[in-house]
């Protein structure tokens, strides 16, 4: 292909001492080819239940469903219409990906330094081969290669899980979901990739379409849900169908962990108004605290380990969000707090045996404050690694620094790369690997821990925490 050959660097996440290099290089060679467990993450099943499916062209892989990428664009004034995301209303964007490839060629200097750079990075050189650096001018040769390249049955979406060596895969969603592909997934033998179950569209009163995500839980279960003692029931009878297909978690985001205990009436009641679109100042933020509890007890009777997400303004940009929906890049971190927020939750459940509980955060400043601590403390309570804006080189240095003094380690969930963006899996896990190698180098390099300890350590960062966090 090429002028420049492009590598990517054997040191790359290590530290520039060469004992800790050193050190950091061997461990990472005893897990680095460990199968893949990704227990957390938004992969669009239908991408595996098609034995026929395909990515489709180089810019919808790469560019249109990942608002990584195109909210750095944007952020440097490239409109999503130019970049062909869809618009809410069906209003023309463009639709020629080779001239989308184009601008995102122009502006791939924009992703230097970012994690995202990095992925990208990786995926073009170890999946697809590319050896030159994408710029404007070699835009069109790399976008031929790659189109090439995908229309090849090695490169289809079930020839890569192979490839990838994903032992599992747990993908998100929504409770009003058949499942129907899981299930013809499950039918051919795939049951390595398993529902996660997300409430949040039905259980968050104050969502956009909360009364048509209702009306869709309504459609899938055959009933009406006119009460909160029915909502209740479904939402129950429809986690031991995800568990029946595989599920071994949940999940629940809200913009801070507040919990609190209602009353059956005073949850009836929030219930009534929401269905008449008649809710009082504070009605959702009580109810979505309700039910983080009521999840809660749902995991302590069925066991399905429940994972909080908290700490995000959703659609910060209503412009955005007007024109072109949720999920657009303009989703900003929050401060929270999470010591009295969650106590009505651990006072009720924090100490049950049967009670597993996986909390992830975007305020760092809690990492040390609150986190760890309440995962050093609470058996039900398990920590999270670096989320969204911090699943970077710097973010999991920060975490680990912050993190497992407090905790320690096996108070922690391993790794998931939580993305849907299923040909950056390998790159996410691997930049988590190197990174986990060099902060425990560092340890050994300082006396804190011995070299064989490291080698253990190691290997639970990158393969037996998460199996053991999710129960896979």
């Amino acid at each position: 292909m090429l002028t420049k050959k492009w590598s990517l660097s054997p040191n790359r996440c290590f530290a520039p001492e060469p004992v800790q290099r050193r050190l950091a290089h061997q461990f990472f060679e005893t897990i680095s080819a460990l199968p893949l467990v990704c227990p957390h993450g938004h992969v669009d099943p239908a991408l595996l239940a098609n034995p026929t499916a395909r990515f489709g062209s180089p810019t919808e892989l790469f560019i249109i469903p990942d608002h990584y990428i195109f909210r750095m664009l944007y952020s440097r004034g490239i409109s999503l219409q130019a970049l062909g995301i869809p618009t809410s209303d069906g209003s023309p964007v463009e639709t020629d990906h080779r001239k989308i490839w184009q601008i995102f060629a122009e502006h791939f200097y924009l992703f230097r330094g970012t994690p995202s750079g990095l992925w990208l990075k990786d995926e073009l050189i170890n999946v697809f081969g590319v050896d030159e650096p994408l710029n404007a001018r070699n835009a069109g040769y790399i976008y031929d290669y790659l189109e090439k390249q995908l229309a090849l049955p090695a490169f289809s979406p079930r020839a890569l899980f192979k490839r990838f060596n994903i032992e599992v895969l747990c993908t998100t969603d929504a409770a009003s979901d058949t499942l129907e592909n899981h299930q013809s997934l499950h039918q051919e033998g795939f049951t390595q990739i398993k529902p996660t179950f997300r409430p949040d569209a039905v259980v968050n009163l104050d969502t956009p379409s909360w009364r048509e995500n209702l009306t869709k839980l309504e459609s899938t279960v055959g009933r009406e849900i006119n009460t909160y003692a029915i909502f209740i029931q479904i939402l129950e009878e429809r986690r031991a169908f995800f568990k029946k297909m595989g599920a071994t978690a949940t999940d629940q985001s809200a913009a801070t962990p507040y919990t609190t205990r209602l009353s059956a009436q005073e949850a009836e009641t929030i219930f009534a108004r929401a269905l008449t679109n008649k809710l009082n100042p504070g009605d959702a933020e009580r109810f979505t605290g309700h039910m983080f509890v009521e999840m809660a007890r749902m995991s302590v009777e069925d066991g399905l380990v429940m994972q909080m997400h908290c700490g995000i303004m959703r659609n910060h940009n209503p412009d955005i969000f007007e024109r072109f929906g949720s999920d657009k890049g303009a989703d900003i971190p929050l401060k929270i707090e999470w010591t009295e927020n969650l106590r009505p939750l651990l006072n009720a459940y924090g100490n049950n045996s049967h009670f597993h509980l996986i909390l992830f955060g975007l305020d760092e400043s809690t990492y040390s404050r609150e986190l760890a601590p309440l995962a050093g403390h609470y058996p039900a309570v398990l920590l999270g690694p670096p989320w969204w804006f911090h699943d970077s080189v710097n973010g999991m240095e920060r975490y680990f620094n912050m993190v497992m003094e407090t905790a320690g380690l096996y108070n922690t969930a391993g790794f998931n790369d939580d993305t849907r963006a299923f040909v950056s899996i390998p790159a996410r896990h691997a930049v988590w690997r190197r990174v986990a190698c060099n902060w425990i180098a560092g340890l050994v390099m300082r006396g804190l821990v011995e070299e064989e300890e490291g080698y253990e350590m190691a290997q639970a960062l990158a393969y037996d925490l998460a199996k053991a966090a999710y129960k896979l």
